[in-house]
């Protein structure tokens, strides 16, 4: 190895690397490497914020500025683009969403002793890093890990454990304590309690049969396209409203001013119910389904939803000669047999929306070899300081 060599990216999993391919933890873009290890910071390190960086493996990357942050976003797609032989189309600006944003978070709990463990797991580990500050939680949900790690306590037993869920919604807090024992009079008291005392808007426990609310003053909703819609136990949000927001206008971008829409993995509407025109609204989870309907009905939009399992059904390219523009909003494993109809259809126009890069560049290439092109693609941080990339893109005819 040289006397010192220059870190030039960050790796998929955030090591940095040098440029003879030293992969080095915790080094960012412009730390000079010498012969021992030594790490000379460079202009892109900054101080992490957190006393529990880097422990915690909420977060990878606190020690890189927003500029190499912003870098590694688009790196990371450019390389599963290149990986399926495309070469990278316009990459825009990427969208970093500011700390102290992130609306919805699960943690775990582990008993030790008198004390109570809460928090995100250790990096590459199952042990539980007892959250005592967090800079990417909202106040609101960050306020209430004391008073969730002492209600724990109470229903954890010896060397037990389990995991709370948070959502902010519309009307507050919505909490899932999931693997706890919630029997008796007396914990039924001290749920009621802390949901009162917490001003939760909704207090649920999974003790392993399923979600059964304990607390919930009034339906619990959240606002999507300026309409409420009821937030079924375990539905998808998105992680920050800023996010939500770069998205749903990227969406909208890519549609244009399409006359007939279809939003495929549809979740509660975050698409459906901010686009214009007609929508077919295809859900595969039926809670959700059934509340973008409950949703659609009350605003009078031409919005149609339907219960489909899109893996085991996708729309055919018949159904798909319907639509001028689709969009697609699937899970981590992406929607290769979607994007295989899709790319036998004739819509002129796709927004594809990804939590993984490498799934999108596999349906992408599935698209791009059925003869669309890759318009751009949006990069989006909503899990700042993480190794977690989200995007959105536009294919055309």
């Amino acid at each position: 190895m040289p006397v010192s060599e220059r870190v030039v990216r960050l790796a998929a999993r955030g090591d940095g690397v040098t440029e003879s391919g030293l992969f080095l933890p915790l080094a960012a873009p412009g730390d000079l490497v010498a012969a021992d290890g030594a790490l000379t910071p460079g202009p892109h390190r900054q101080a992490p914020p957190c006393r529990h960086f880097p422990e915690c493996g909420g977060c990878q990357l606190q020690h890189v500025d927003d500029e190499e942050y912003g870098n590694f976003l688009v790196d990371r797609i450019a390389w599963a683009l290149a990986a399926q032989g495309l070469a990278a189309p316009d990459i825009l600006t990427p969208h970093i969403s500011p700390p102290v944003s992130r609306r919805r978070a699960s943690l775990r709990a582990e008993r030790k002793g008198r004390h109570v463990a809460l928090g995100f797991n250790a990096q590459a580990s199952h042990r539980i890093v007892d959250m005592r500050e967090c800079f990417v939680l909202r106040t609101e949900l960050f306020a209430l890990v004391e008073p969730l790690r002492q209600l724990m306590g109470e229903l954890i037993g010896p060397r037990g454990g389990g995991s709370v869920r948070m959502t902010l919604a519309d009307q507050g807090a919505d909490i899932l304590l999931e693997k706890v024992a919630a029997e008796g009079l007396e914990t039924a008291e001290a749920l009621t309690r802390f949901a009162e005392t917490c001003r939760l808007a909704r207090l649920s426990v999974d003790d392993g049969y399923g979600p059964q609310t304990r607390w919930e003053p009034e339906p619990v909703t959240v606002t999507l396209g300026g309409v409420s819609v009821v937030l079924p136990h375990g539905a998808f949000l998105q992680a920050t409203a800023e996010g939500e927001e770069t998205l749903v206008g990227a969406v909208r971008e890519a549609v244009g001013a399409a006359r007939t829409v279809a939003d495929l993995f549809a979740g509660l509407g975050t698409f459906a119910l901010a686009l214009p025109g007609k929508v077919l609204a295809a859900e595969g989870a039926r809670d959700s389904a059934l509340a973008l309907a409950a949703a659609a009905r009350r605003t009078g939009q031409e919005l149609v939803v339907e219960h489909r399992d899109l893996f085991r059904r996708p729309l055919d390219a018949k159904e798909l000669a319907r639509f001028e523009a689709v969009v697609l909003d699937p899970p981590r494993a992406g929607a290769k047999e979607q994007a295989a109809q899709l790319a036998a259809s004739n819509a002129e126009r796709i927004a594809y929306v990804s939590c993984n890069p490498n799934t999108f560049a596999r349906d992408a290439k599935t698209l791009v070899d059925g003869g669309y092109r890759l318009l751009w693609v949006k990069p989006v941080g909503q899990f700042r300081w993480s190794t977690q990339i989200e995007l959105a893109a536009a294919f055309a005819r």
